[in-house]
């Protein structure tokens, strides 16, 4: 049931249905198996492209455990969001998911990052 479920979400991200594969997730959540998902969504949600996604695995990672690296993918993850957001292939509601998420994060970066968001929010009438 574990490596089916593995297997079926990897296929779900990778034909862009990633927030299927992210519900499974949430169904395990709690269980033995929930982290080794969530790395598998963090990666490969990122390597396809579905950046909402994959910063929301990489925040969770980031919180159970603080490896610098969960960071580096939750960062750059956010950043393809933004970028998405900006060429109108993610909603602009998002950008307010994913302030909050950086704003979990300890880390000077943050705020420059989130900064630049939030002024391309306000200049697109976009409320953050």
């Amino acid at each position: 049931d574990y490596i089916f479920q593995m297997w079926l979400a990897r296929c779900l991200v990778m034909n862009g249905k990633a927030r299927q594969a992210w519900e499974i997730y949430l169904k395990m959540e709690g269980t033995q198996e929930s982290f080794a998902m969530l790395q598998l969504l963090a990666n490969d949600c990122y390597r396809a492209g579905a950046f909402l996604y994959s910063a929301k695995a990489f925040d969770t990672l980031e919180r159970l455990d603080p490896n610098p690296e969960y960071w580096e993918g939750k960062r750059g993850a956010c950043v393809g969001v933004f970028q998405q957001v900006v060429a109108r292939r993610e909603r602009k509601e998002v950008l307010r998911d994913v302030l909050n998420m950086l704003k979990s994060t300890r880390n000077p970066q943050v705020e420059y990052l989130a900064r630049v968001m939030k002024k391309w929010a306000r200049d697109n009438g976009v409320n953050t």
